[in-house]
């Protein structure tokens, strides 16, 4: 009967998956993170010049992540890859220099108003916590003006670093409650 109880069910359920769009400056960790969620090596990490697409496995979702570059003559195009997309994630360097905060908060704020992502759920990740002089979640919250602005909109904000994948990983599971959520509302006519 335990041999029966195991084998015997059948394969186990398929996973719902999402499309989501992963933007942030260049140097905020976008590339490091989903590599280290996909379990890949964390040496030869180049930063994505263009785009990537990972697969990311969860227990209860697989994320289909599409990770745009983030240098400036990338960012320009950042629109052109958002349809399709269910969700949002958001990367910062929590210890970026006050211009390339501005430049971030100038970057982010479009996103959130765009058309295609302005219904997404957000997950903005203050990446590099473990940094002395990475800005507190209260501070970026009030320095990207997201309480005005992402108002109505449904958004994660969370502290995270490579150091505590455990916490990162917390952080998507929020975002997948999000993107499930999403699945069961009545579609608008």
């Amino acid at each position: 009967t335990c041999f029966r109880a195991l084998c015997c069910k059948g394969p186990p359920p398929p996973r719902p998956e999402y499309d989501l769009v992963c933007i942030g400056l260049t140097g905020s960790g976008k590339t490091s993170l989903l590599s280290q969620l996909c379990s890949e090596s964390p040496e030869n990490i180049v930063s994505t010049t263009g785009f990537s697409i990972k697969a990311v496995p969860f227990q209860n979702a697989i994320l289909n992540v599409k990770e745009l570059g983030g240098a400036d003559n990338i960012r320009k195009y950042w629109s052109r890859y958002y349809q399709g997309s269910q969700g949002v994630i958001f990367v910062l360097e929590s210890a970026f220099s006050e211009d390339d905060l501005k430049t971030a908060r100038n970057e982010l704020h479009p996103a959130l108003q765009h058309p295609q992502l302005c219904t997404l759920p957000f997950l903005i990740l203050a990446n590099h916590q473990d940094k002395p002089a990475a800005r507190s979640v209260q501070e970026i919250k009030k320095y990207f003006e997201l309480e005005p602005l992402a108002r109505g909109k449904r958004w994660i904000l969370k502290p995270c670093s490579l150091d505590d994948m455990e916490a990162v990983k917390d952080s998507f599971s929020l975002l997948i409650n999000l993107l499930e959520e999403r699945d069961f509302e009545p579609s608008r006519m």
